[in-house]
């Protein structure tokens, strides 16, 4: 399996974030490739499969793979000592709709699928607090990324420490949208300008997704040159990055994952 590594600004030494690549694809089969995803109507064997396939090579036990329910929430969870001791059910419950993870746990592995949204992983070296966090539209109008670094401070972290990364998603060129999401951003209070434009040909709205998660994370005081930006867009590289856009949401997710060793 070949893992998409993502860097941050200045190293976390211990820190492995990365984002899967779909790998060999058969273009008849939205799925095809390496998905991970268990609630977007693959087969549950090959997604077990690919799961196995992704412990094995990071070296750790499968059930140290966490991975939310994501429903495009604003919800983030926190894995800890009690969440692991927990059974299956219970930890089931606590993972759903949930958006994004925090966890000071070493060998846990902290995930989240994505097929255009925007993946950001955060570490702060000095607290050892990692988070994962998926988001779309939505979640970026309801500024998810701001409970993340809340949760992140509440277990030791420090705004100014955070390096934060964002893996594979749709670019704005890409990302064409209605009125209505428009509209959705400007009642958030985001500055449009710097995140809208219109296509001079249709009139139809693009939006910015990583500039204005970016943004989010700036005004949680994380320093501009701490954030490294996405270096691929899951929409032009399909056939290396899952795309809703591309290939209808029933199609496989990138998987994007962040650990202590």
């Amino acid at each position: 399996m070949e893992l998409l590594t993502l860097y941050f600004s200045s190293p976390v030494e211990g820190v492995v974030a990365f984002s899967t690549t779909r790998g060999e694809v058969d273009g008849r089969n939205p799925y095809s490739g390496v998905n991970l995803c268990d609630y977007v109507g693959d087969d549950a064997l090959r997604v077990l499969d690919a799961r196995i396939s992704l412990a094995m090579q990071l070296g750790v036990n499968l059930d140290s793979m966490v991975m939310p329910r994501q429903t495009h929430s604003c919800r983030v969870a926190v894995i800890d000592s009690q969440f692991i001791d927990s059974d299956i059910q219970q930890q089931e419950e606590a993972l759903e709709g949930v958006d994004a993870l925090v966890t000071k746990l070493p060998g846990t592995v902290i995930g989240v699928n994505t097929a255009d949204c925007v993946p950001i992983v955060l570490a702060d070296a000095q607290a050892q607090v990692i988070a994962v966090a998926h988001a779309g539209w939505r979640g970026t109008a309801g500024r998810i990324l701001k409970q993340v670094v809340a949760e992140m401070c509440r277990q030791g972290a420090h705004p100014d420490r955070i390096q934060a990364a964002m893996g594979p998603c749709i670019c704005q060129d890409c990302f064409e949208v209605g009125d209505e999401v428009v509209e959705a951003f400007k009642q958030a209070d985001f500055d449009l300008d710097a995140f809208v434009k219109r296509d001079p040909a249709t009139g139809k709205a693009h939006i910015d997704l990583a500039a204005a998660n970016r943004s989010i994370l700036i005004d949680c005081g994380i320093p501009a040159d701490s954030i490294t930006p996405p270096q691929h867009c899951s929409r032009c590289e399909h056939e290396q990055f899952f795309s809703a856009r591309r290939l209808g949401t029933d199609s496989g997710r990138t998987f994007t994952g962040i650990f202590w060793k």
